[in-house]
């Protein structure tokens, strides 16, 4: 019988907090088990092992993700929404760096999957970027790559201490913001 109290969205959320914690080593029902207080084939009762616990928790982090960003872009457009784009996923990645992990990769496996959904309303904010900018609609697709691209791994890259040079971060993000601001102006239709 389930432990009392302990529901799959607990072990999910408990599961990503140790994933932020340990990050980048990889997520380990034991650890999970421990936290929880219970021992570790308790947990197969709330999740079908570390593959469907390690999705949930990207789940979780897509759908973060997405809620983080259209709260940040709300009201705003073309370059502002660009920069707060730029720096809710920096947040997210800094303070989420396990769960942010988990969704490199992540795709649906099927119709109804809630990763579907979540890549999409994750996908439609990046969208929202773009709608400051008077694209043709056949570049669309091309310029969000290229916005996940480029956040994605500014973020990624600043986490793992990748950004050796003295150059202040904050100043690197300004200026590919602009960068990019710059790129997709230049690509409006008139």
């Amino acid at each position: 019988m389930p432990r009392a109290g302990l529901i799959g969205a607990s072990v999910t959320e408990a599961a990503a907090q140790v994933a932020d914690e340990i990050s980048p080593a990889p997520l380990r029902m034991s650890v999970v088990a421990e936290r929880l207080g219970v021992k570790g084939p308790s947990l197969y009762k709330h999740v079908d092992g570390l593959d469907d616990l390690t999705r949930r928790v990207a789940i979780l982090g897509v759908a973060e993700l997405g809620d983080a960003l259209r709260e940040a872009m709300q009201g705003r457009a073309g370059r502002d929404a660009l920069a707060a784009a730029a720096q809710a996923i920096r947040t997210y990645v800094k303070q989420h760096p396990g769960r942010y992990a988990a969704t490199i990769g992540l795709g649906p496996t099927e119709g109804d999957d809630p990763v579907a959904v979540e890549l999409d309303r994750t996908l439609s904010s990046f969208g929202a970027v773009l709608r400051g900018y008077r694209l043709d609609p056949d570049a669309e697709i091309h310029a969000i790559r290229m916005l996940r691209s480029a956040l994605h791994g500014f973020a990624t890259l600043e986490v793992a201490d990748g950004f050796q040079m003295s150059a202040d971060i904050d100043d690197s993000c300004r200026w590919m913001v602009d960068f990019i601001d710059r790129g997709l102006r230049a690509a409006e239709t008139s």
